[in-house]
């Protein structure tokens, strides 16, 4: 050692090794608790973003109903929302502006589905979950906006 290194306290001569082994332990268990906590709500933050999109694709197509008196026909689709449909039922007050810049993909990179006049109401409208298909438990089960909170 150097003269410089023994006149030093002994307290800043720097962090032991027992030290750091203890904050490495007490920072392995806090991930310990925490990690499968946050791990499991991937999938749960993805059917909350479904249904907030499943909303706001409502609000959007109540908008189009009260320009037009009518909703997009199942043929027409959600692409009635970003640009002046063709076909029937035509849309006699078309917003120029349209009623969403873009028709959002569900959190699973589908498309959403949309049925026009619908078994629900005057439109189906929901996602196919995690695995895009019909049906399906938990996260792969179909996101209605009918079933919204139930």
């Amino acid at each position: 050692m150097t003269m410089k290194n023994l006149n030093m306290p002994q307290s800043s001569r720097g962090f032991t090794l027992i030290e750091i082994m203890v904050v490495m332990v007490i920072l392995g268990l806090l991930v310990a608790i925490v990690a499968p906590n946050i791990m499991g709500r991937s999938d749960q933050a993805k059917v909350t973003v479904a249904e907030t999109q499943l909303t706001n694709i409502s609000k959007a197509l109540d908008l189009y109903r009260l320009d037009n008196s009518h909703y997009p026909s199942t043929q027409q689709g959600l692409d009635a929302l970003v640009s002046r449909p063709s076909g029937s039922p035509e849309p006699k007050n078309w917003n120029p502006d349209g009623y969403m810049k873009s028709v959002p993909l569900d959190p699973w990179g589908s498309e959403f589905q949309y049925v026009s006049p619908g078994r629900e109401g005057p439109y189906d409208l929901y996602s196919k979950g995690s695995d895009g298909q019909d049906g399906g438990d938990g996260d792969a089960s179909d996101i209605s906006l009918w079933n919204i909170g139930n």
